[in-house]
């Protein structure tokens, strides 16, 4: 496929969003937002996906009610990650928690946003014993910190290690003597 203006024209005439503002896990967040609405913050639907972001306070609550929930039943938490949106951005880092229903087989996915100088959130581990292994992964790359984490160290690099490897102000050649020079 060619960019130039003849595929501008056709894809400004297709519709990409497959998710309609009556899907389920729309509808479950707008009820959520009624009864909690505190909790959820803007609701974003794009490429046939919900997106909620949630203030970091309310996270845990927030997972455990989609968890538990007759109506949600998000048993299964397919990831947690972050996202260093980039040093001049503010508020810098994401936190995304994908959430999966093993019963509906819906999907929907909560984010976080947090500032470079409070990178904290709460811990969801009460919630799912997976995210044991992702926060401290978010932990180790990124240097998001998760109040109340059982085991909050390092996971994938040496506990000597200076920095967090995958945010963007990382040096590419990383610092000595780790150096590949």
């Amino acid at each position: 496929m060619t960019a130039g203006p003849e595929n501008e024209q056709v894809s400004q005439g297709q519709t990409i969003t497959t998710t309609e503002p009556g899907s389920r896990p729309y509808q479950l967040l707008t009820a959520l937002k009624h009864d909690h609405p505190e909790w959820i913050g803007e609701v974003i639907e794009a490429f046939g996906e919900v997106t909620a972001v949630v203030p970091r306070q309310y996270i845990a609550e927030t997972c455990a009610l989609l968890k538990s929930s007759p109506d949600s039943q998000f048993d299964f938490l397919a990831d947690l990650c972050g996202v260093d949106r980039g040093v001049e951005e503010e508020p810098r880092f994401e936190v995304n928690y994908h959430l999966f229903s093993t019963i509906t087989f819906q999907r929907l996915r909560l984010k976080v946003v947090l500032d470079e100088q409070d990178a904290h959130v709460p811990t969801v581990t009460g919630v799912w014993r997976t995210a044991n292994w992702h926060e401290r992964e978010t932990y180790d790359l990124m240097g998001i910190i998760f109040d109340g984490h059982p085991d909050l160290r390092r996971i994938l690099l040496p506990d000597d290690w200076q920095g967090h490897a995958l945010r963007k102000d990382f040096p590419l050649r990383g610092y000595e003597p780790y150096s590949l020079k």
